[in-house]
């Protein structure tokens, strides 16, 4: 997991994991927790003497949230208010058009089905010819593609928290004399 170095008020350094900012100001000094909501675990010190038990602590509970809650997933859940049409996120359409060799048009619905870390995969769900067209037709085809683009943000969402466990385990060998502190 990438670390970063930060240097308190004081003058010492410490190694910081991601998630973890330094709050120094006027009379509160310590580390603030950003990860599924927010924690400020206090130096108790002016002096900036308590600032490594409190890192130490803040450690532990990333840890420990890590590990019970959902990654932060950065999936767009809810439409663009750009988007003219009241379809939901992911998907749009019905693309209308007429393929090679074919007298009549033929619609769909293009969805965007995300995967965590590599790039998202397009695909089309077929609604009906011009012919063929109806609004209960259009009624099935997106509901299937709602249905595909939920079970790709499940699969998304299970994978991005998969990997931020991973993160957790190498982070917690790479603190663990820092973790002593906390207990």
């Amino acid at each position: 997991m990438n670390t970063r170095d930060v240097v308190i008020f004081s003058g010492e350094r410490f190694e910081v994991p991601p998630c973890i900012q330094r709050i120094d100001h006027l009379s509160t000094h310590g580390w603030q927790l950003r990860y599924g909501g927010t924690k400020l675990y206090s130096d108790h010190s002016n002096d900036g003497s308590g600032a490594r038990r409190a890192l130490a602590l803040a450690v532990k509970e990333l840890l420990k949230r890590i590990a019970t809650l959902p990654a932060p997933s950065r999936l767009r859940r809810t439409p663009s208010r750009r988007k003219q049409t009241d379809l939901p996120s992911g998907i749009s359409g019905p693309v209308v058009r007429q393929r090679a060799g074919s007298r009549v048009r033929d619609c769909s619905f293009a969805v965007t089905l995300p995967r965590f870390g590599d790039t998202p995969q397009a695909r089309s769900v077929y609604i009906g010819t011009e012919n063929t067209y109806t609004p209960e037709r259009y009624q099935e085809a997106l509901l299937q593609a709602i249905a595909l683009r939920e079970k790709a943000e499940a699969a998304y969402q299970r994978a991005a928290t998969r990997a931020k466990r991973a993160e957790a385990l190498a982070l917690k060998e790479q603190f663990k004399s820092l973790l002593t502190l906390a207990r």
